[in-house]
């Protein structure tokens, strides 16, 4: 009787945690002074069937070998949280060590064994059998992980050992940082990148407009729980980095300069495209973020670190629209580029990814029907013929690390390669095959293709100064000969050229990349600034 009630209680506990959903539930029941009668009448139940054994003998060894195997899971728990150094665990116990805990997990196993080697093999498999129910079944709980201050002593060790002196280009990979403004119409863009990363660091970095001085607290705090919900429910692999500054560009430079630790850093910047396009809101859209999914998310998970569906929903802003004023000038948007390639951090701008489609967590697409349309050349430099510079060859790879990708691996690579073909020189062939040469020892998969361009050069006209703007003709001609050869990309990779540095010409460098990407599709500018291929052994 004396188990029972004691029991009981422990039932009640669970039940009152949800830890075993549903066949539980009646046992959260109490009275009106605070006794768990129906945990009683469970625990009778379980007392009475053990009770038909018949045999004391056989009862008396099964709950010897529970009652070692609740020691031994004490001593691994205390053994955990010695290997974890957690400063809050200060055991009394003067003997107390690590050695003391192996001591006892095994001096358990051995009496366990010796008793009853059926009863502990079955004891042994229920537990294993009620871990993995309690790791894939139960809700998140707010008492804390053993398997965090584990992770986080790991991780720490790890990360000392990650030396940046010995990073080598041939173990490359890109480590992105991804503005986002407003999560509502940038969600594909997040996806996107995130097929992207190949593996390496992801993070999304948000700038909060304000100064610290004239708050009474940092606003950017209470964000956090927001953010992180954003990415379970897109089911992303990046961190999140908030910052408070009293401008964007500040704030970008912040985030470039102190995100990551050690040899985790971002070495790619990718922005939105400033533009004048309406932005969609993704989250009606999407079904992860509809109402119908409310009700599912509150059944499955009733501890969500405070943040449920509509309050997501409530704390990211509408979309902007056309009349409403905007964060960021030219001249500011142009100068975060500048800043990041004076960091010698490589910058993306993504263009139009509001149109892909296919990049959501439940969807089957594997890229069998897609193409990755690659331009390595300087576009916006009519003279320009280096295939082979760092920017391009940055290009290829990034393409490369794309089509890698999960739900990129089965799509097609064209690679558009322009040449002047008016002037009869056959040096175009030439540069063919040796680009054929390139990438075989890049060992990227890849079609050439071959697009006379004489025509769009034309348009260039001599440029007698290097700040001297494109004509309008030239941009156009580029943009219909885009569209003529990549309409039906699901991607495209474009050189971004660098941005003057008079911060004058911001507003047109900003209207040339929008002439050329108009009415393209989802388009990547890239400009690369570091060495990424590696063709020795």
């Amino acid at each position: 009787m004396c188990a029972m009630i004691g029991a009981s209680r422990i039932l009640h506990a669970l039940a009152v945690d949800h830890l075993f959903g549903l066949p539980l539930a009646p046992a959260a029941v109490k009275s009106s002074s605070g006794n768990p009668w129906v945990a009683v009448l469970y625990t009778w139940g379980l007392a009475q069937l053990v009770v038909f054994a018949g045999q004391l003998n056989a009862v008396a060894s099964l709950v010897t070998v529970f009652y070692l195997l609740a020691f031994a899971a004490v001593d691994l728990a205390c053994l955990a949280l010695e290997w974890a150094s957690a400063p809050n665990f200060r055991p009394t116990f003067r003997y107390f060590s690590w050695h003391t805990c192996l001591l006892g997990i095994l001096s358990c196993l051995v009496m366990m064994f010796v008793i009853n080697p059926v009863y502990s093999s079955g004891s042994i498999v229920l537990l294993l059998i009620l871990l993995l129910f309690l790791h894939y079944r139960s809700p998140t709980s707010s008492w804390g992980y053993i398997s965090q201050a584990l992770i986080f002593h790991q991780v720490r060790k790890y990360l000392l050992m990650l030396d940046v002196r010995k990073d080598h280009v041939k173990f490359w990979r890109p480590q992105v940082l991804l503005m986002v403004a407003n999560p509502r119409s940038s969600c594909q863009l997040i996806l996107f990148v995130n097929q992207l990363k190949k593996g390496g660091l992801y993070v999304l970095g948000h700038v909060q407009l304000g100064d610290l001085d004239l708050l009474p607290s940092d606003p950017v705090q209470q964000q956090y729980n927001f953010w992180l919900s954003l990415v379970d429910k897109l089911d992303v692999k990046a961190f999140v980095d908030l910052t408070l500054s009293p401008s964007v560009r500040q704030g970008t430079q912040h985030l470039l300069r102190i995100t990551g630790l050690g040899g985790m850093k971002p070495n790619t910047l990718i922005l939105g495209f400033y533009d004048s396009c309406i932005p969609e809101d993704f989250f009606l859209q999407d079904s992860a973020f509809c109402s119908a999914s409310v009700a599912q998310d509150n059944e499955e998970d009733e501890y969500n670190f405070g943040v449920d569906l509509p309050s997501l929903q409530a704390h990211f802003p509408p979309v902007r629209h056309v009349e409403s004023p905007r964060w960021l000038s030219p001249e500011e948007y142009v100068g975060i580029i500048s800043d990041a390639l004076k960091m010698s951090k490589n910058v993306c701008l993504g263009r139009y990814f509001f149109q892909l489609e296919g990049e959501e967590k439940d969807s089957k697409v594997d890229g069998s029907n897609r193409t990755i349309d690659v331009w390595p050349l300087n576009l916006l430099q009519p003279d320009s013929c280096d295939y082979e510079d760092v920017c391009s060859l940055f290009l290829l790879q990034m393409a490369c690390v794309l089509n890698m990708s999960s739900r990129w691996r089965n799509a097609r690579m064209r690679i558009f390669l322009n040449v002047e073909t008016i002037s009869g020189s056959q040096g175009w062939v030439m540069n063919e095959e040796t680009f054929r040469e390139l990438l075989k020892k890049l060992r990227i998969r890849a079609s050439i293709k071959i697009v006379p361009w004489d025509s769009v050069v034309h348009h260039a006209g001599p440029q007698e100064e290097p700040g001297q703007p494109l004509s309008e003709d030239f941009l156009t001609a580029v943009n219909t000969l885009l569209i003529e050869h990549s309409s039906q990309a699901a991607v495209r990779f474009l050189y971004l050229p660098r941005p003057s540095a008079n911060s004058n010409q911001a507003q047109q460098y900003i209207n040339q990349l929008e002439t050329v990407t108009n009415n393209l599709g989802p388009t990547l500018l890239i400009h690369g600034v570091t060495p990424v291929t590696y063709t020795d052994l």
